[in-house]
């Protein structure tokens, strides 16, 4: 699961305010605009509907298709984790939203147009870039991201010629997180178990002659600090033909830290525990899946592709990893960075922290471009952040979080501009035209309700719940004009 667990229902969220009915003598109808038709986007969109009842919005997003990381992101074994598709679908649907796909901020728009012809922007549009480890031959071939093998077998345009080498042993995932336990499962994951999934065929085929046995995971502090969730952990060591192999030592003094740990934490460091004194009883194993601690990565050895990679030996220092003496080298076939995900600036108008990877903000407000959020209290910002323009999800916190993380962030975030619209900090004082479309193939939700038909058609002959279609040509062409 990369981007978050299942939600059944709606958690309520503190210090949100819900809005009456604007005055029946206001006539002019909030127009607001959301690039990103991902969770962050749907999610505001759900709670301004709510909560302004004369606001249109449109949500604009460059691919012809909806839900973001939702749709590729999201492991294709993970179908109950996608329901929340359901709720987008409803928001999507309702008749003061419309959908406009394939429309690029940077390309067809600029963000000045967009706050020219709408009272309130928000920009949701994600990080679809990697973090790089910045370390000898990073680019040698068969050392992917992790972004980019999820990104391949989920069916994200553009990356399906990726073709990952999968003739060696031994893959290494460098990383500890849910995106990198995501692709340790799927790929040790037998093929009867994927193809009743929505994962793409090619991707399907490709792991059928797959000849990885052993997926090594990665990581430079302790079992104390593992970023996975204990969900996918259990997943992981549960998975039918496949053996867990810890490293004793990596456990010294685990278990006496017990008592004064968290929950959340107690539970997943005695599910290793019990993991590790079992190791030994497991059998009938066809792969080997290996979590490492206490490494870093400081070169990849090969000539044309890599062959092993070095790593220094870190020892834990007020829960930071520090470097010795002490260096391993490990053998491996494939590599799979999965040390975050970052945002990227599309409009050099915004105010954008290249540092951190996204938008300057605070509480979601976007902050004029010689200010930073470092200092900043949304007390003492009145006069210095672009009145309507906002941002929420990744691109406004980082890639932090599950779902429900990002669920959080857009509520908050929308909350604050049924705020601003109520105090009259944004002043709706004209009609506002809205996009401007002539000229561009854009697909409405009529357009993607034909291709999501068509995809569950494909889907359907192969008894699965739908087949991607991954070319853009191929989308519009089914989608046909707005």
């Amino acid at each position: 699961m990369l981007v978050g667990a299942s939600i059944s229902k709606l958690l309520p969220i503190s210090g949100l305010r819900t809005f009456a009915t604007s005055s029946p003598s206001t006539s002019i109808q909030k127009r607001i605009c959301i690039v990103g038709a991902g969770p962050a986007g749907y999610y505001a969109a759900q709670y301004i509907l709510k909560n302004l009842q004369d606001a249109q919005v449109d949500v604009v997003e460059k691919l012809p298709v909806p839900f973001g990381l939702v749709r590729f992101g999201v492991a294709p074994d993970h179908p109950e984790v996608k329901n929340v598709i359901n709720t987008f679908t409803k928001t999507a649907e309702n008749p003061r939203v419309r959908f406009l796909g394939n429309l690029s901020l940077g390309k067809d728009f600029t963000v000045k147009e967009l706050r020219e012809r709408y009272h309130a922007v928000l920009l949701t549009y994600g990080a679809d870039q990697d973090r790089t480890l910045g370390i000898p031959n990073e680019s040698l071939r068969n050392v992917l991201s992790a972004r980019e093998f999820v990104a391949w077998y989920n069916g994200l345009p553009g990356f399906e010629e990726l073709n990952p080498d999968l003739s060696g042993r031994t893959l290494t995932l460098l990383g500890q997180g849910n995106v990198a336990v995501d692709v340790a499962r799927i790929v040790l994951s037998g093929v009867d178990q994927l193809k009743k999934t929505d994962i793409t065929e090619y991707a399907l085929e490709a792991l059928s002659r797959s000849n990885i046995r052993k997926v090594l995971l990665v990581g430079r502090r302790g079992p104390l600090q593992a970023a996975f969730t204990i969900k996918e952990l259990r997943e992981m060591i549960k998975l039918p033909h496949c053996a867990t192999n810890w490293r004793p030592s990596d456990f010294h003094h685990v278990e006496e830290c017990l008592p004064n740990l968290a929950r959340p934490r107690k539970r997943i460091t005695e599910l290793m525990l019990k993991s590790l004194s079992e190791q030994n009883a497991q059998t009938d194993s066809r792969g080997c899946f290996e979590p490492i601690f206490f490494r870093s990565p400081v070169k990849f050895n090969g000539t044309d592709r890599v062959q092993s990679i070095d790593y220094v030996v870190n020892e834990l220092k007020d829960d930071r990893a520090i470097p010795t003496e002490e260096t391993e080298t490990i053998a491996t076939d494939l590599v799979c960075r999965s040390i975050g995900y970052k945002s990227i600036s599309l409009d050099s108008d915004v105010n954008f922290d290249d540092r951190k990877g996204c938008i300057s903000n605070v509480a979601g407000r976007v902050l004029k471009k010689t200010l930073t959020g470092s200092d900043q209290t949304i007390d003492d910002i009145e006069d210095k952040h672009e009145k309507g323009l906002y941002t929420s999800g990744w691109l406004a916190t980082g890639p932090t979080g599950v779902i429900l993380t990002t669920m959080n962030n857009s509520f908050g975030v929308a909350d604050q501009i049924c705020k601003d619209f109520h105090n009259n900090v944004i002043r709706v004082k004209e009609a506002k035209p809205g996009l401007e479309l002539a000229g561009k193939h854009v697909v409405s939700w009529n357009g993607w309700k034909a291709i999501d038909a068509e995809e569950c058609r494909r889907g359907a002959e192969k008894g699965k719940p739908r087949e991607k279609i991954v070319k853009i040509d191929e989308m519009l062409s089914i989608a046909g004009g707005l």
